[in-house]
């Protein structure tokens, strides 16, 4: 009888393993170099970060479209991912908050840049921006509570109108490198607060 290495099932399981580390590397990879060079930076450049040659990426994503749309949701999916974890090991739900908005102010930067490249397809990113809401708002709403319930925060404020508050904050980085949407999304963070007492 054929060992579970002999029937090829045991292999086959570690190659998709490899295969998706190295999606997400790629994923990864993208997203940075879209940050630092644009949504139309050349595929070289990701793959040189990636460490893949340019074939890998092509397997993976033939257009860059496809790429687009997969580093945006890989992109939701890591924030999204990281609210529970973030707040199981800050020292406070508002330090969680806080941690948790910087990684989705990370995301709003090359978000634009993904919007813009997405314009031409309306309805792929009136999908995508749903996505982005389901998956985003119930984590955003998870820390507030936390927050509120720890005394840290002001009760009343609504997960959606705090992300677009932030969303809105971050639309003029691109065309102004003056201006420091985290600063003033640290003000918008401490205006949570309550007040301590003395």
């Amino acid at each position: 009888m054929p060992t579970a290495g002999q029937s090829g099932k045991a292999p086959a399981r570690s190659k998709r393993a490899d295969a998706l580390r190295n999606e997400q590397t790629l994923l990864a990879a993208a997203a940075e170099v879209f940050v630092t060079s644009g949504i139309d930076a050349p595929i070289r450049e990701i793959a040189a970060r990636a460490g893949v040659g340019m074939g890998t990426i092509y397997r993976h994503f033939p257009t860059r479209a496809d790429l687009v749309v997969a580093v945006y949701r890989h992109q939701v999916e890591a924030c999204a991912e990281a609210g529970p974890s973030l707040l199981a090991g800050a020292d406070s739900p508002f330090a969680a908050l806080r941690q948790w908005v910087d990684l989705f102010v990370d995301f709003l930067v090359t978000k634009h840049g993904l919007a813009n490249a997405l314009q031409s397809d309306s309805s792929g990113f009136a999908a995508l921006h749903t996505y982005f809401l389901d998956r985003l708002l119930p984590v955003c709403a998870q820390l507030l509570d936390a927050a509120v319930d720890a005394g840290e925060i002001r009760p009343g404020t609504q997960a959606y109108e705090l992300m677009r508050g932030i969303g809105n904050l971050c639309v003029g980085r691109d065309s102004d490198p003056r201006y420091d949407p985290r600063r003033l999304v640290d003000l918008l963070l401490h205006g949570l607060q309550r007040p301590q007492s003395t």
